[in-house]
């Protein structure tokens, strides 16, 4: 037989005892880990914002160049812009030689290619031969042309002319020069 002995605590009505019973159960009871206390951050109004100034950029905007179709045969024209090299009356020795190139303008509206010529006309061809080939270049751009010479063995002044041919043999534009005084 089970002999049950008198507590103080029994004679308390059965929900005060479970109560108490809770309380005790719940203080033994593994604890939640608290929320940590994060404060507000602070509002910051429009206005006190800095003011960012945008850097511009760049933009191209391309452009297109029409250029006319002509129904009709083009036409040759050679215009003279500088001596490169061997300005006109230098003085150079007798005998030697002389490296003689010219900035020139393909101002008509055929592009030179190899059928082009650049042909002696007048003066001295200071052993350089009657034709040259004429640099090939689009019309509206820029050619140096470029002829080794060599000085006469005479003392003197001399010069030579020459001027552009087409394919057909005709002579169109600037006449070019080299004008030199050969010394001994």
């Amino acid at each position: 037989m089970l002999h049950i002995r008198y507590h103080p605590l029994w004679g308390l009505r059965p929900s005060l005892l479970l109560l108490i019973i809770l309380i005790l159960a719940q203080a033994c009871a593994p604890q939640a880990t608290p929320t940590p206390f994060r404060p507000p951050t602070q509002i910051i109004s429009i206005e006190d914002l800095p003011t960012i100034t945008p850097i511009p950029t760049n933009t191209i905007v391309p452009t297109f160049t029409v250029t006319p179709v002509l129904t009709g045969p083009c036409t040759n024209n050679l215009t003279f812009v500088d001596d490169v090299t061997i300005e006109d009356n230098t003085t150079v020795p007798a005998g030697s030689s002389m490296d003689k190139q010219w900035l020139v303008s393909n101002s008509g509206t055929c592009n030179w290619d190899s059928t082009y010529r650049l042909k002696w006309i007048s003066g001295e061809t200071f052993g350089a031969a009657g034709e040259q080939m004429l640099f090939p270049a689009r019309a509206g751009t820029q050619a140096i042309l470029r002829i080794i010479f060599t000085a006469p063995a005479e003392v003197g002044f001399y010069e030579s002319a020459w001027q552009a041919v087409d394919s057909n043999g005709n002579v169109f534009g600037d006449f070019i020069f080299i004008k030199v005084s050969v010394t001994q």
